[in-house]
């Protein structure tokens, strides 16, 4: 038997989330250094759900609160293997690669600053992420001056020339 879950995250305001699939206890470590190693004095947190032996839920970062929201967003999906990293002041565009470079990292379900539900599956056996919901469903179609707003907004922020 498997049921579906929709789980809700509760995300600290100002800041972004990275949620992923690991699969070895030294997740915590890699990404904690692959973020200081990226953004030196990021602030963040991070967690990581083991999926055997004592089945606990690591942690690590540089700010306790960022911390205890990924401790209680890897607590509320309950997934073995899971992990989540709370930042703020560091944005998913400047970290994600080396995040996705960590070698036990094997899929990223979503880098968002976005309301973010999270589908669970759930047997006899434990609990499993099957997917991310990650903010809203698309509203209409890009108007020319809604390109143009893009265009602009892109380069006010330097991520183009």
């Amino acid at each position: 038997m498997v049921n579906l879950h929709a789980v809700p995250l509760t995300i600290p305001e100002n800041t972004n989330i990275v949620l992923g699939q690991s699969h070895f206890i030294k997740t915590v470590e890699d990404v904690y250094e692959a973020m200081v190693n990226t953004v030196p004095g990021a602030k963040f947190g991070v967690a990581f759900n083991e999926a055997s032996g004592p089945c606990l839920t690591r942690s690590g970062g540089t700010d306790p609160e960022l911390q205890k929201a990924a401790v209680d967003i890897a607590g509320a999906v309950g997934a073995g293997h899971f992990f989540a990293l709370v930042m703020r002041g560091v944005f998913p565009i400047n970290i994600l690669g080396r995040i996705k470079d960590v070698p036990e990292v094997c899929n990223i379900f979503c880098a968002t600053a976005n309301p973010v539900e999270v589908i669970v599956a759930q047997t006899a056996q434990g609990r499993g992420v099957l997917g991310v919901i990650d903010g809203s469903s698309p509203k209409g179609l890009e108007t020319e001056a809604d390109g143009v707003h893009r265009h602009e907004f892109l380069r006010k922020i330097g991520y183009k020339r």
